[in-house]
């Protein structure tokens, strides 16, 4: 049954509660997902062109040298957030277009974009909302032995001061850094992300060499910020599920839940290292060499708003014959584990409808989530930063492109974050992944999240179904009467 002929089946449900007033509507990207103009304007290589331009390492060979193009086409897309009516846009700053070594001054030509952008937003009634790090590091600093070197935190605090002192008097919310999970343990642990390593202890190091970062990122830009600006730090939390009530299965969620959430909840939010974590993980890393005195002190400087990345839970057991494939969780297959000091856990899909990157649809997981951060930290407001799913979006011959299962999923996930709002969890806003299809990392171009169709031969912006859907949930600032059946 196609989408048109279904629709005479559906019924309508009524709509839910408005949103509490000051919910900012919003809609997110990255700068090497979309940017494109990989060499202009004196930026050198990050760590992701060269990864994407290592034969085997991207699906399809593609990378993000042209992407969408966002660099050259910045002005066109900002007005097609503004009928899209967004009233946030959140995006990452290119380190290595600021600073192409990761040291010394900035380059004001890539500063320039940035203030541009930043302009062109302001002037359509969009706040700007500003992610300094989304996993693309100068390649001369990984070069330098990368987020495993203590010296790359030091260097990141002085590329915040830098693009603070450019941009402190447009932007007024900032994110110090997107998913630093990704970025230790894809990038150093199974070698899916870049810079493509393997080696569990250089993974452990990273994220303490990332959480040093944030902090130390925190502390240069409320130097040199006005006192009314936001400083937050996103994380892709895992929604972490036994498969069992055994014992065996629990120890093994608790087990991810130490490396995937509390490595970076634990000492940004309260000021430690969870002893489990440091005993599970003793044998791989020197935990008291690695930790200097005052660091725990620096990364848990305040932030003003925890911002929230959720897909799709995560469910786990022991590992036993036909139980499992740790290898399969969910990031993308390699021969080796990304959990570093729980490589024999074994991961399963979730129960449920499955997107294009076969992740199983559970708005109850990001309900769940909300709830227990509200519970964990209840004086520390919540943003969901980034939400949403890909599907195999078809551009008709009428020029159209429905897409009623991403329509659905953020319908679901939406009603979850209200959901949560009802029952007392201080969340402030929605962020849309993504605003557009864009570079989807390992995948290139066969992944598509966007809520704007992009025809990469011609650059053309087609907005989906799901956009003008998303336009209507801004405009009734809620969510419309869904359609089921």
């Amino acid at each position: 049954m196609t989408a048109t002929e279904s629709e005479t089946h559906l019924q309508s449900t009524p709509a839910a509660e408005p949103f509490p007033p000051g919910f900012v509507w919003g809609a997110a990207t990255a700068a090497y997902q979309v940017e494109g103009a990989a060499a202009e304007d004196g930026r050198t290589p990050s760590i992701w062109d060269t990864f994407s331009h290592t034969p085997g390492r991207v699906l399809g060979g593609d990378t993000g040298d042209v992407a969408a193009d966002h660099y050259h086409r910045y002005r066109d897309d900002v007005r097609l957030m503004k009928d899209l009516g967004l009233a946030a846009y959140r995006f990452s700053v290119s380190w290595s277009r600021v600073q192409p070594t990761g040291r010394g001054p900035a380059v004001q030509r890539g500063l320039d974009f940035y203030r541009r952008l930043t302009d062109a937003l302001l002037e359509a009634g969009i706040t700007p909302v500003a992610t300094l790090y989304h996993w693309d590091l100068p390649q001369d600093l990984e070069d330098a032995g990368g987020w495993p070197h203590r010296d790359t935190a030091h260097r990141f605090a002085e590329y915040a001061a830098l693009v603070g002192d450019a941009l402190g008097d447009r932007i007024g919310f900032w994110t110090t850094l997107n998913e630093p999970w990704c970025s230790a343990f894809l990038g150093y642990g199974s070698g899916v992300h870049a810079p493509g390593r393997t080696n569990p202890a250089a993974t452990l190091r990273a994220a303490h060499h990332l959480n040093l970062a944030h902090g130390e990122a925190v502390g240069a830009l409320r130097a040199r910020l006005p006192a009314r600006a936001q400083i937050s730090v996103t994380l892709n939390l895992h929604q972490i599920r036994p498969l069992t009530e055994a014992a065996a299965d629990v120890d093994a969620a608790r087990r991810i839940d130490a490396v995937g959430n509390r490595i970076f909840t634990g000492p940004i939010l309260t000021g430690a290292y969870p002893e489990d974590l440091l005993a599970d993980t003793a044998r791989v890393v020197d935990w008291d060499g690695l930790v200097h005195p005052g660091d725990l002190e620096t990364i848990s400087r305040p932030i003003d708003v925890l911002g929230v990345n959720y897909y799709t839970p995560t469910v786990v057991s022991r590992p036993a014959d036909g139980a499992g494939d740790s290898a399969d969780d969910g990031h993308g297959r390699s021969d080796h584990s990304p959990w570093t000091g729980s490589e024999d856990v074994a991961f399963h899909l979730a129960e449920g409808r499955r997107t294009a990157m076969n992740w199983a649809v559970d708005a109850d997981g990001l309900y769940t989530l909300l709830r227990g951060l509200s519970e964990q930290f209840p004086r520390l407001p919540l943003m969901v930063t980034e939400n949403g799913a890909a599907y195999e979006d078809v551009l008709t011959p009428e020029g159209t492109v429905e897409d009623p299962e991403r329509i659905a999923y953020l319908h679901s996930h939406l009603a979850a974050v209200r959901r949560a709002v009802t029952d007392g969890v201080d969340v402030r806003g929605y962020f849309l992944w993504s605003l557009m299809d864009n570079f989807e990392w390992a995948y290139g171009y066969s992944k598509r999240f966007g809520a704007v169709y992009v025809d990469y031969p011609t650059q053309r912006r087609i907005p989906k179904a799901s956009a003008h859907w998303y336009a209507e949930v801004i405009r009734r600032h809620g969510l419309p009467p869904e359609q089921v059946g």
